[in-house]
């Protein structure tokens, strides 16, 4: 599994300082700048494969239609219904072996801001949990068997065996869910 940690499971950069930027001309906001940074073709022909993944039940399709799209996901990764992976940048987003993206959870690889955008890798690790409805910025890795709780917002590294929850997500005590 690739990964950017050292042996302590914590990585040297943050995921700000992992992340390409990119200037935007004008006076609009990057978003309006999109199809100058990909292929408004590409970008269609990912949303479409997206979108189908998102509702289709078979993790064997849904793992062999992202692979075709680039991304690195591992042997029995599952992808829960209404997940949906970066629509711009799917390449830059490794999946590790058995891991699982919840209901409803959104993994990025992107963000437009006002004078520029941004692109990173996203990275979960292998046996690693996001939760249903979770959201994982750009540049971030989540540690294998790391879980990030329902409906968290991951700004920063997960080690890995660490649990996370909230807005913003922050290590919680023991795992989510046991007593």
């Amino acid at each position: 599994m690739y990964s950017r940690t050292q042996a302590s499971g914590v990585s040297e950069e943050s995921r700000h300082e992992r992340l390409e930027r990119h200037a935007t001309p004008g006076r609009r906001n990057a978003l309006w700048h999109w199809p100058a940074s990909r292929s408004p073709l590409r970008v269609v022909v990912q949303y479409l494969v997206i979108v189908l993944c998102r509702i289709l039940p078979s993790l064997r399709a849904k793992n062999w239609l992202y692979r075709q799209l680039g991304m690195t996901v591992g042997s029995g990764a599952a992808w829960g219904l209404e997940a949906t992976p970066d629509v711009f940048w799917p390449e830059r987003i490794t999946v590790g072996a058995d891991a699982i993206i919840g209901y409803d959870a959104t993994i990025l690889c992107h963000e437009y801001l006002q004078h520029e955008y941004r692109v990173g890798e996203t990275i979960i690790g292998e046996r690693a949990t996001v939760g249903a409805g979770a959201i994982v910025l750009p540049g971030v890795e989540i540690g294998d068997g790391a879980t990030v709780a329902a409906n968290s917002l991951v700004v920063a590294d997960v080690p890995p065996g660490t649990t996370v929850a909230g807005v913003p997500a922050t290590p919680t005590e023991g795992r989510v869910g046991e007593a």
